[in-house]
C-alpha cells in the first residue's frame, strides 16, 4: 500500500488522536460549505475542488461527497473526479470515470410534485427542488411554510408508507424512497476498492448526516459533527488543508 494520509485529530477534540488508514466521507451543504438561502446560491471557495482531489489521491482514492444533493449538482460544484454519492445515496459513482449508478428505487408521482409546486407558489421564497426519486421543500425564505410543508408531505408519505419516507432538514421537508440514505451510501463505498478495510470517518453537519456517521461506526470508524470537532466549515476546510499537506 502506497504511503498514505494519517488524518489529525480534530481542532475542537484533540484528544481523539491521529487516523491512519483511513476513508473519508464528506457532506457538502453546511459542512465543506457554508449553508446559502438557496441551494443555487451556495459558495465554494476557490481551493476547495483542488483540495478535495489532493486530498482524494493522499487518501489513496478512498474520499466521498455524500451528499442530499443531485450528483449534476456536486459536478457543478466540486468539477473533480472524485467518487460522489448523491441524493442521500439514491445516486452513486464510486468510480469517478464511470457512470453514476441508479438503484432500482420508487419515484414519487407526479401528482404529489404538482401539489408541492402549488403549495410553495403561494409562499414567496419557498422553493421545490427535485431529486432522482424525489424532492425538497425548502423554506427558508418562508418559514412560515414549515408546518404546511410537513403536513403535505407526510400525508403523501401516509399513502405509500413502504415506498417512501419523510426526511427533515435544515429548513426544509424532504420526501425520499425508502432503502435511500447516508447510510446505504456508505455501505456501499465500504464494499469496494479502495474504501474496503479502511477506517471509515464521516463528517456532517445535521440530521440527514447521522445515519452515514452510524454506519461509519458501525465498520469500526467515527461520525463527527461538524459543530463538535470544527465549529465551522471554514476551520473543517482548513483541517482538510492540514491533511493533505501531511504526507
Amino acid at each position: 500500500m502506497p504511503d498514505l494520509i494519517t488524518l489529525p485529530p480534530p481542532p475542537l477534540v484533540p484528544g481523539l488522536g491521529p487516523i491512519a488508514g483511513a476513508a473519508l466521507f464528506l457532506d457538502f451543504d453546511g459542512t465543506l460549505v457554508e449553508i446559502a438561502p438557496r441551494p443555487d446560491a451556495v459558495v465554494v471557495p476557490d481551493h476547495l475542488p483542488g483540495l478535495l482531489h489532493r486530498l482524494t489521491e493522499g487518501l489513496g482514492g478512498a474520499l466521498a461527497v455524500v451528499s442530499g444533493r443531485a450528483l449534476s449538482d456536486l459536478d457543478h460544484f466540486l468539477p473533480v473526479p472524485i467518487p460522489k454519492a448523491g441524493d442521500h445515496g439514491a445516486s452513486l459513482r464510486p468510480d469517478p470515470l464511470a457512470p453514476s449508478v441508479l438503484p432500482s428505487l420508487p419515484k414519487v408521482p407526479a401528482a404529489w410534485r404538482a401539489e408541492a409546486d402549488a403549495l410553495a407558489e403561494r409562499h414567496p421564497g419557498a422553493l421545490v427542488e427535485d431529486k432522482a426519486h424525489g424532492f425538497v421543500i425548502h423554506y427558508r425564505q418562508a418559514p412560515e411554510l414549515e408546518d404546511a410543508a410537513r403536513a403535505l408531505l407526510a400525508g403523501f408519505v401516509a399513502e405509500d408508507p413502504d415506498a417512501f419516507a419523510l426526511l427533515e432538514a435544515r429548513m426544509a421537508w424532504e420526501i425520499r424512497p425508502r432503502g435511500a440514505s447516508k447510510a446505504t451510501a456508505v455501505r456501499a463505498l465500504m464494499a469496494e476498492a479502495p474504501f474496503t478495510g479502511r477506517v471509515p470517518v464521516f463528517i456532517g453537519d445535521d440530521v440527514t448526516d447521522e445515519e452515514g456517521m452510524d454506519a461509519a461506526r458501525s465498520f469500526g470508524g467515527q461520525g463527527w459533527r461538524l459543530d463538535d470537532m470544527f465549529g465551522t466549515p471554514q476551520a473543517l476546510r482548513e483541517w482538510l488543508a492540514e491533511a493533505a499537506s501531511s504526507r
